[in-house]
């Protein structure tokens, strides 16, 4: 492989990890959309997105371990491409807990009329986070990756939050499962920020050869 080749294979690379992130935030929203809606077609096309998530993840791991196998890259570019194939796992996982929602949302007929949990703002917070870890290991912006990994504070103090009430009115509420349910949403949703901060953690890799804390 000539070195020109390997340059747009390398360009390839990083545009199919923005690709595969962008259809990570559509799954969440999909996912997350019908409890508020009622749209429960949305959560269906999340479970589809997820099939293709899933084959986006392994055209990406085929197209690294080429570029491993075909050309010996050198210290940056081996980062790069090192950081793809761990930060495709976490988008992957990403797109699987968000096909787990939808499917919670769908067998379970969930549907929030008030928003006590603040479930949209760990919706709005965990996208957002999906958006900005994967430009900033694409663009290894330090600053924004940082800001990814700051802002799981927030996600997780509405977990928190989201589960105070939830538990408080266990024994007031006549369908405990149903509460149970809203509770494995919530954490989904906490996961995918921790998910989102994993792929951020690479960027400092990529940008200084040391490992992302």
């Amino acid at each position: 492989m000539t070195r020109s080749r390997f340059d747009e294979e390398l360009d390839n690379l990083q545009k199919s990890m923005e690709d595969i992130g962008k259809l990570c935030q559509e799954a969440i929203l999909e996912a997350t959309n019908t409890l508020f809606t009622g749209d429960y077609h949305e959560a269906e096309d999340s479970v589809n997105l997820h099939r293709r998530i899933h084959k986006s993840e392994r055209k990406i791991e085929d197209s690294c371990l080429r570029l491993l196998m075909e050309q010996q890259p050198v210290a940056t570019d081996l980062r790069v491409i090192s950081s793809s194939l761990k930060a495709v796992y976490d988008l992957e996982r990403i797109g699987e807990i968000s096909a787990d929602i939808a499917e919670l949302v769908l067998n379970e007929h969930l549907s929030i009329a008030n928003d006590q949990l603040n479930l949209k703002s760990m919706v709005q917070t965990s996208t957002s986070m999906v958006d900005d870890a994967v430009t900033a290991l694409s663009t290894k912006n330090l600053e924004l990756a940082q800001a990814v990994i700051d802002r799981d504070d927030i996600v997780d103090d509405d977990f928190d939050h989201a589960r105070e009430i939830l538990i408080n009115n266990f024994s007031k509420d006549g369908n405990p499962e149903y509460l149970i349910n809203l509770m494995m949403v919530a954490k989904y949703l906490e996961k995918i920020g921790d998910h989102a901060v994993n792929v951020a953690k690479w960027t400092k890799f990529v940008a200084t050869g040391k490992a992302g804390r």
